[in-house]
C-alpha cells in the first residue's frame, strides 16, 4: 500500500514540475531560444532616412535606442510627468517607443500634439494635453497611421515584419526585435506591467493575432 501511493506522489510531482515548467516557459519566465534574420533568409531592414544625422540610419537607430532604454530597467508605473517623458525610474508600455524614437530624432511629444491639433475629428479629444497625449495607445496608432509606413498585421508573413518596427495592440504598444523564434516570428522588446521579467520576450503567438491592430515602420 506504502509503495502504491509512493508511486502516485512520485507520478503527480513530475506532472507537477512539467506543468510549472511549461507555464514558466510559455510565459518567457524561461527565455526561449533566439534566431537571427539570416536563419530564416530574410535580408535586414536598412532605412534609407538618419532623422538625426548620427550615421545610423532611422530603423536601426531606433531598436539601439531601446535596446539602452531597457538596460535602465524601468519599473512598471502610470505617472502624469509635467516634462512629458519620464524622468525618473519609472515607464509604461508607450515610454519604450518614445525613448526609442526620441533618441532617433523624433520628438513623439511635439509630433503627436501637432497632428492631433491638425486632426481634431480623428482623435476625438475633448482636453489636449501634450504632456500625456503621447503616452496614451490610441493617441500614438492614429498619428502612426496618419504619417508613417502601414504594414501587415499578418504574423505568418515574417519577412514582414523588421526590427525597429512598431506594433501596437489594442491596450498595449511596443518595438519589434531583431530576434525572432524557431518559426520565424519575431519577439517583441515591450513593457507590460510590474510583473513582467523580461523586457524582450517570444509573445506575438500568445497574445494572438486578433490583438494586433496596428503595425508601423517610421522611415
Amino acid at each position: 500500500m506504502k509503495k502504491k501511493i509512493l508511486i502516485i506522489v512520485t507520478n503527480f510531482l513530475i506532472v507537477l514540475i512539467i506543468v510549472v515548467l511549461y507555464a514558466l516557459y510559455r510565459f518567457n519566465y524561461i527565455p526561449h531560444k533566439k534566431y537571427t534574420n539570416e536563419d530564416f533568409n530574410i535580408k535586414t531592414y536598412i532605412s534609407k532616412t538618419d532623422k538625426d544625422n548620427d550615421g545610423i540610419d532611422d530603423q536601426t537607430d531606433i531598436l539601439n535606442n531601446v535596446r539602452n532604454y531597457i538596460k535602465t530597467n524601468p519599473k512598471y508605473k502610470s505617472k502624469y510627468y509635467a516634462t512629458g517623458y519620464p524622468n525618473d525610474e519609472y515607464g509604461v508600455c508607450t515610454d519604450v517607443v518614445a525613448f526609442g524614437l526620441k533618441d532617433a530624432g523624433y520628438y513623439l511629444m511635439k509630433l503627436v500634439n501637432e497632428d492631433i491639433h491638425n486632426n481634431r475629428e480623428k482623435y476625438n479629444i475633448e482636453t489636449v494635453d501634450k504632456n500625456i497625449d503621447f503616452r496614451r495607445v490610441r493617441n500614438l496608432d492614429i498619428y502612426f497611421r496618419n504619417n508613417h509606413i502601414v504594414l501587415t498585421t499578418d504574423l505568418s508573413q515574417i519577412k514582414e515584419w523588421q526590427g525597429g518596427d512598431i506594433i501596437v495592440f489594442k491596450d498595449h504598444i511596443g518595438i519589434i526585435s531583431d530576434k525572432r523564434n524557431k518559426k520565424g516570428i519575431p519577439l517583441l522588446i515591450h513593457h507590460a506591467n510590474p510583473l513582467q521579467v523580461n523586457y524582450e520576450e517570444d509573445v506575438l503567438e500568445l497574445y494572438g493575432q486578433d490583438y494586433i491592430i496596428g503595425h508601423y515602420r517610421i522611415s
